[in-house]
């Protein structure tokens, strides 16, 4: 059935861009997926090929979508190499690239209040907690504790991640169909615990970056609450602001 013609104060394009996005939301497009062309998505919508290439425009701003040169639009992966570690910064001052992984654990547990808040959860709802480190060339960089609801990856356990080839956002679109869309950071200057120094290899009281990050799938859903410290005496946390 076609799509009725969008009805709102928003320009047409923000309106086609929002009925896109409930698409994406809705599974109609998977992560890799091909997009209908321009002239299809013009006709789908009731609108001009312009007004839809405004439209995509501003989702490949987003990163929701990609445009691939004499292929099409196609919809945005964390599989895709490229896109592997978009939302790490995290990088060698040598030039070095890539991580291994190593899993500390992977249990299951009951929200706090902080991260029910963060997740929009209820206090004491059935979360996973993953603890895992980043090295590089066998050196500890990073220190992850992540908390993800339950209700969205239900049988996710150490085994899954520990052979899974790709990351984890990479697992998470593939096996769990939760596609990470954007995130929201706060960056602050932390001494390493006992705890953390001990993973890290290094001295209790030296300082870390502490990267606090909540995780958006479609429909702006917090659905990752994640907490890293960064070890940066030989790595940089780089931002490119536009």
């Amino acid at each position: 059935m076609p799509s009725p013609k969008p009805r709102s104060p928003a320009p047409l394009y923000e309106q086609i861009r929002q009925l896109i996005v409930a698409a994406l939301a809705a599974g109609e497009w998977r992560p890799g997926d091909a997009l209908p062309s321009e002239a299809a998505l013009a006709e789908r919508f009731h609108a001009s090929a312009g007004t839809v290439r405004k439209a995509l425009d501003a989702l490949t701003a987003e990163h929701l979508v990609e445009r691939r040169q004499g292929r099409g639009t196609f919809v945005a992966t964390h599989t895709a190499p490229r896109d592997a570690y978009r939302f790490l910064r995290l990088v060698a001052d040598d030039g070095a690239r890539g991580f291994t992984r190593e899993l500390v654990h992977c249990r299951r547990a009951r929200a706090t209040a902080a991260t029910a808040r963060a997740l929009q959860l209820r206090t004491a709802e059935p979360v996973i907690e993953v603890r895992r480190l980043l090295l590089r060339r066998e050196r500890p960089v990073v220190l992850d504790d992540l908390w993800l609801p339950e209700r969205h990856f239900d049988g996710l356990n150490a085994e899954l991640i520990n052979t899974y080839p790709g990351t984890l956002y990479a697992l998470f679109e593939e096996r769990f169909g939760v596609h990470m869309v954007r995130a929201e950071e706060k960056l602050r200057a932390v001494a390493a615990t006992v705890d953390a120094a001990r993973l890290l290899r290094v001295t209790a009281g030296e300082p870390l970056l502490s990267v606090e990050r909540v995780a958006f799938t479609y429909g702006d859903r917090p659905v990752e609450l994640r907490r890293g410290l960064y070890h940066t005496n030989a790595d940089h946390y780089l931002n490119e602001l536009h």
